[in-house]
């Protein structure tokens, strides 16, 4: 994927502090603050100053008051860099509750190491972190650090609430820069706007501060932070990345510039290659199934690796490069994929975009900046516009998973960047649909077998599993059936990778003592298979609530009831339907057997926030319906 020179999560950023002491007793922070707080920013000082192109000094100061184990990351410090990036005076000192100096630590306390994991192959990005020792709480910690960047593409943002649950008493952001270097911000959630000014010197100055700010809550179904936290992105109008110079005010032109500079004259594809290309698709006259056809082949030639030295951040290898090796990260096997689509006639736009399974981060339409981390690819056939993942060499053709669905992107083409929008899995595509026929014998066993569908997002949810050995599988698939004393007699997966693709999953399987024997009566667990949870209830919501992504389950379990037994009371129904969803739960006896249908779905939206209780309630409906214990007596 592509990183950011230096996006820094406020989780982890961090400085190191310490000139003239201030008192830091926790009992000082005004009871105002400490309501859902875990931590407190006592005092935030960010300075920016942008000496030249290639020439930024990023300048932190910060204490914070961890109030209990919650807040301890928070204390916890990394600090990115590479080659292009160095570190200079880390210094750091540690209080105790009552402001006292119990430690201090330096850049020798810090362990040094690179980043990522083991599908790292070139990367001189690496990190310094510390975490102090301590368990007493409340405890401070203050530090202060400074970075020099050798580029302006990236202007650090300001962010002073890095997450919920951490309160404000002060912060401050400022840059300063020569009277002739322009930047164009971006506020979020800001009360008091920019304050432009100027030094002593005649350098120009922007300079933003928050005072005495709540913690907010973390709360279920709250909208992506990056909608409700305060923000301040700042882009530069011309700027220096690795020697390269650029300008831009506008997505076309941001497109345009890593178009001309970072994607030119790289698609060029081997001559072996080329030909064997043509002739494998020469027969074929549909142009998307050739550019299936092509994706197949790259995926069955390359395989993912992450690429994060030099320019390479942003720069993908070239299309010669990844022909030989068999390797790259997603901007190379994106680019790789465009050139041999190319060779085919077949246009292709390389894209931009923010990867993320949780949240569904866009692209600020009115706000042109380096805002993504991944690539994939659009191919715009007339009426039928395509989207490709060039990282794994299971997805199938034309389908996006949750990583990057629905959310806005930037296309770079030889026009400009253009803004466009990934397709969206509605509730009725994202489904989980099982079918079980089980026998129940008189001594309680359980036997049978079971068949679960899954189509749109949830297709890939059992890709970990198939890529398992046997005997992992068996281990992981009982982790998704809480049934008691559950045998694995047999587990297959088949993959249906067409246009609509969806995974198939088959299980074979047995349970001992499944059903209580007591008194000449049965109990057993109608739903044992796939159970709601409870949501978590808050007072006081504040935010909105907010569904990401809409899904339905559907389960129709059938079974066989041993002879001589029936139903000691009649069969149970819900029903119950909300704007943001549905959840129907029917039981009927057909003969010998007992017949058990569940639909849960979900829709996704935004919502009022007095909406969050009846969710809450919606919720504990499913679970105490998934709950029920059938009891059987003798007729």
């Amino acid at each position: 994927m592509i990183k950011k020179i230096f996006l820094l999560p406020c989780l982890l950023l961090c400085y190191v502090a310490v000139n003239a002491q201030s008192n830091y007793a926790a009992n000082l922070i005004s009871k105002n603050l400490v309501p859902y707080a875990s931590a407190v920013v006592r005092n935030e000082e960010i300075t920016i100053e942008i000496k030249d192109l290639d020439n930024v000094i990023y300048h932190l100061k910060k204490a914070v008051t961890v109030l209990n184990k919650n807040g301890d990351d928070i204390a916890h410090m990394a600090i990115f860099y590479n080659k292009s990036v160095s570190i200079k005076n880390i210094k750091g000192v540690v209080y105790d509750e009552y402001g006292k100096q119990i430690g201090k630590f330096s850049e020798r306390d810090f362990a040094d190491e690179a980043t990522g994991g083991g599908g790292n192959l070139f990367q001189d990005y690496r990190v310094k972190h510390y975490i102090p020792s301590i368990t007493q709480y409340p405890y401070t910690i203050e530090y202060e650090y400074e970075l020099k960047y050798k580029q302006t593409l990236n202007i650090e943002s300001w962010e002073p609430i890095g997450e919920p649950n951490m309160a404000v008493e002060q912060s401050s952001y400022k840059i300063i820069c020569k009277p002739d270097f322009n930047i164009r911000y971006k506020e979020i959630n800001v009360s008091q706007k920019a304050e432009i000014g100027s030094t002593k010197d005649g350098l120009k100055t922007y300079s933003w501060q928050i005072k005495n700010v709540k913690a907010i809550k973390n709360e279920p179904f709250s909208p992506d932070w990056h909608t409700y936290f305060t923000r301040v992105l700042v882009a530069p109008e011309k700027f220096s990345y690795y020697g390269i110079q650029g300008a831009y005010t506008s997505w076309q032109q941001l497109g345009k510039w890593q178009y001309d500079k970072l994607l030119a004259n790289r698609q060029d594809v081997p001559s072996e290659t080329a030909a064997y290309i043509k002739e494998m698709t020469g027969n074929i006259s549909d142009p998307k199934v050739k550019a299936q056809k092509i994706y197949e082949y790259m995926q069955h030639k390359t395989h993912y690796v992450s690429i994060q030295i030099g320019i390479g951040g942003y720069q993908p290898f070239t299309a010669s490069e990844v022909d030989k090796d068999g390797y790259g990260d997603c901007k190379a096997l994106c680019n790789y994929t465009r050139a041999l689509l190319n060779v085919a006639g077949i246009e292709s736009y390389y894209c931009i975009v923010y990867g993320n399974h949780n949240d569904k981060i866009s692209m600020l339409p009115d706000f042109a900046s380096m805002q993504g981390n991944h690539v994939i690819l659009c191919v715009p056939f007339k009426n039928d516009t395509t989207w490709l993942e060039c990282t794994s060499q299971q997805i199938p053709f034309g389908f996006l998973s949750d990583f990057t669905d629905d959310r806005t992107v930037l296309a770079c083409t030889p026009e400009g960047g253009k803004l466009m929008h990934t397709p969206k899995y509605t509730a009725e595509e994202n489904i989980e649909k099982r079918k079980a026929d089980f026998v129940l014998n008189d001594q309680g066993g359980l036997s049978g077998s079971m068949e679960t569908i899954l189509k749109g997002t949830s297709y890939d949810d059992r890709y970990h599993i198939i890529d398992d050995a046997p005997s992992e599988r068996i281990k992981d698939i009982k982790r998704y059936y809480p049934i008691n004393n559950m045998e694995i007699k047999k587990l297959t997966y088949k993959q249906d990778k067409s246009i609509n693709p969806c995974t198939t999953e088959d299980v074979e399987l047995s349970a001992k003592e499944y059903a209580a024997m007591n008194d000449g009566k049965i109990y057993f667990s109608l739903n044992s298979i796939n159970r709601a949870r409870t949501l978590r209830q808050t007072l006081n919501r504040i935010n909105p609530v907010c569904i990401q992504r809409g899904y339905t389950e559907e389960d129709d379990i059938t079974y066989t009831l041993p002879k001589g037994y029936k139903l000691e009371s009649e069969p149970i129904k819900k029903h119950i339907t909300k704007p943001f969803g549905k959840f129907i739960m029917t039981m009927s006896i057909e003969d010998d057997k007992l017949v058990y249908h569940r639909t849960l779905q979900l829709k996704d939206g935004n919502y009022n926030k007095d909406t969050y209780q009846e969710l809450v309630d919606f919720f504990q409906t499913a679970v105490d319906a998934d709950e029920y214990n059938v009891i059987l007596i003798k007729k």
